[in-house]
């Protein structure tokens, strides 16, 4: 029964023009496929959804060991400008001793120098010989008035400095020792706040590593629902054309091209010339090496009218979402419409079996000279053939 068909339709074939449907053998996804693929996609968005909630936990733990080394640097940082303080009042209290201790040891030279000269004059004229030695009567009361400031200023010079010293020595072993004891706590701050550091760091890391999880299993739930898409998506595709193929190959009086009905597609083009003649060099590779012709099929080993269109421009560059896998008709519809007068490599042609966008059951890349490549049937395959070799052409080209 299935050659008596084969048959008869090849036979319809040869006597309007038309091509031959594919049948029995037709691949499409079927139904086990695609709930396959809807169950991986489940199993996907499971583990995708688990590893978001241990990823959110660990994010909420890095928020709070943030928080606690930021706390920690704030005491850190308080505690280098107490003990910048500390310093800076060490410091002074030493030059303030220094100082001290220099006008000390001033007065001691002074006083030593008074005591060696009072030695040196020694004997019963101790106390006259600075008077006998007096030139006059004015010198004589200049040096008793000098002796006597001299003696009292180095005393009370010496006392002054003398406490002093014990005020400044005082300040300084103060200022020392809370330099000592804030350089101790600004220590143990610091150690308080490597360790906050260090565990916000390794959540940090934590973190990353999980978000590296989570991004790869979103990629990977994404490929499986694009899986699951395509399936559905060629499933039907597969089931449109092959209905509107069938229909095209019983209408015995479709025109040879169809009349302008003012149909409307894209507004703007997606691609350059290049990538239209890459597209064309593509379709010819396929075709000159005789790839067969399967329903639902977009290569590499094997295609159907729409799938060589999408290969050829897929590897050309266009990619998802800009470019997607779409029937004939569809394909109408998303292309920049242009008069087959002004046709170039690369646009694409359309055949419908009644003139009407909804008809449309073949696509063909146009290649110059009134020629396409096409995955013209199952029994014909790949092939370059003249544009008006199948009938219904529609009235324009497809630029991509």
């Amino acid at each position: 029964m299935r050659k008596k068909t084969i048959a008869v339709l090849t036979a319809i074939s040869l006597f309007t023009g038309v091509a031959a449907p594919a049948v029995a053998a037709t691949k499409k996804p079927t139904i086990e496929e695609i709930n396959a693929a809807k169950k991986a996609e489940a199993a996907k968005k499971a583990a995708a959804d688990a590893q978001a909630k241990q990823l959110n936990k660990a994010k909420d733990s890095l928020r709070t060991l943030t928080a606690k080394a930021n706390a920690a640097q704030a005491k850190y940082n308080a505690a280098l400008a107490e003990l910048k303080r500390a310093t800076d009042i060490a410091n002074a209290a030493a030059a303030h001793a220094r100082a001290a201790a220099a006008a000390v040891d001033e007065a001691h030279r002074k006083i030593g120098k008074l005591a060696a000269n009072a030695y040196i004059m020694g004997g019963s004229f101790s106390d006259i010989q600075p008077l006998l030695s007096a030139d006059g009567p004015q010198e004589l009361i200049d040096q008793l008035a000098l002796l006597g400031k001299v003696g009292a200023s180095n005393t009370e010079a010496l006392k002054r400095f003398k406490a002093a010293e014990i005020v400044a020595k005082a300040a300084k072993i103060a200022a020392d020792n809370a330099k000592a004891a804030q350089a101790a706590a600004t220590e143990k701050v610091a150690a308080a706040k490597k360790i906050a550091d260090d565990a916000r760091a390794a959540q940090a890391k934590e973190v990353s590593k999980l978000q590296a999880v989570q991004n790869k299993l979103m990629a990977d739930l994404l490929a499986a629902r694009k899986v699951r898409t395509t399936l559905e998506e060629q499933r039907q595709l597969a089931l449109l054309e092959e209905n509107n193929s069938n229909i095209a190959a019983t209408v015995i009086d479709q025109k040879k091209i169809w009349p302008d009905r003012g149909f409307k597609g894209r507004s703007t083009i997606r691609t350059t010339a290049a990538q239209r003649a890459a597209a064309v060099a593509y379709a010819i590779v396929q075709v000159n090496a005789h790839k067969p012709y399967v329903w639902g099929a977009q290569g590499p080993n094997a295609f159907d009218c729409s799938g060589l269109v999408y290969a050829a421009y897929k590897s050309a560059g266009l990619g998802w979402p800009n470019w997607d896998r779409l029937n004939a008709a569809l394909y109408s519809v998303s292309t920049y419409h242009v008069p087959l007068t002004q046709m170039q490599p690369g646009d694409l042609l359309f055949y419908s079996y009644n003139g009407s966008i909804a008809a449309i059951h073949h696509i063909a890349i146009y290649a110059g000279n009134n020629m396409v490549w096409e995955a013209r049937n199952k029994r014909v395959g790949l092939v370059k053939s003249n544009m008006y070799s199948m009938p219904g052409l529609m009235p324009f080209a497809g630029r991509v």
